[in-house]
């Protein structure tokens, strides 16, 4: 077997306070992968573990590329054209305008690289698509995202992301979460309704079907274990987080991100472009 099984006594409870893993839980799993990557002894970390955690302890054991400002957490979701990256999806409540333009960047090497899209359309998160529109961190954000040598197609408006308006948005961490959750969400949300709908009845039951390969397939690209995991974009070596509620195909899919994110140099292509 090529498999090497390394001994990790400790448990880190999710409950527990993330940065606990620089310490007292240094012996968890997660901490000795961690250890184990930056020492060079792996390619890339896989967890499901403790998202807060995983951006401790990635940021103190395996560090951030030099530059980058903050590391984020880029989910990929789904969306009407195919799917897109969300940059930041909750590690960084808090942003400056620069950690922004970081974000765009690097989720526009992602995209490019990992999802072979050619110059992937850049889109700032805000309440109105006029350059004017948002806050402080947004109006300073969206002067440097146009400077930068990216894609950058202006503000999107929220409703108009699931509908495939960019291919990475960059958001702070607060906003982001609040996309990913209502998008997560929408979708759990339209499945339970097709279901409902299709079984209500005999005749409606011969309608799903007829429909069963298209619902099939809908299904699948509702499904975020399909894209497997989210890459904290900004560590010095691939760091993926899976959905705590993984499934195996989850998991396979999440290895093979990991894998491509490896063979297809994103990070070289990022510490380049920086």
């Amino acid at each position: 077997s090529q498999m090497e099984l390394i001994q990790a006594d400790d448990i880190f409870d999710i409950h527990t306070d993330p940065v606990e893993i620089r310490r007292s839980m240094s012996n968890s799993s997660m901490a000795v992968g961690l250890k184990e990557l930056a020492a060079g002894n792996g390619d890339a970390f896989l967890s499901a573990g403790s998202t807060g955690a995983l951006l401790v302890g990635a940021t103190a054991f395996v560090k951030r590329i030099k530059g980058v400002k903050r590391a984020a957490l880029a989910p990929i979701m789904p969306s009407a054209t195919g799917c897109f990256m969300l940059i930041d999806g909750g590690a960084n409540l808090d942003c400056r305008p620069e950690m922004l333009q970081q974000f765009g960047l690097m989720g526009s090497i992602y995209i490019n690289k990992i999802m072979e899209v050619p110059s992937p359309r850049v889109g700032l998160a805000n309440i109105g698509a006029e350059e004017t529109k948002g806050g402080e961190l947004q109006l300073e954000a969206y002067q440097l995202l146009k400077q930068s040598n990216i894609n950058f197609i202006g503000n999107v408006e929220a409703r108009d992301i699931p509908l495939g308006a960019c291919d990475v948005v960059v958001a702070d961490g607060f906003a982001g979460n609040m996309i990913l959750k209502s998008v997560e969400g929408m979708g759990a949300l339209m499945i339970k309704e097709l279901k409902d709908m299709f079984f209500a009845s005999t005749k409606t039951k011969i309608a799903a079907l007829l429909l069963k390969a298209q619902l099939k397939q809908f299904k699948k690209r509702m499904d975020y274990t399909e894209y497997g995991g989210a890459p904290l974009m900004g560590i010095a070596k691939p760091v993926i987080k899976a959905h705590g509620s993984s499934n195996p195909n989850a998991f396979k899919n999440a290895i093979r991100q990991a894998k491509e994110f490896v063979q297809k140099e994103v990070i070289h292509e990022i510490i380049a472009n920086l």
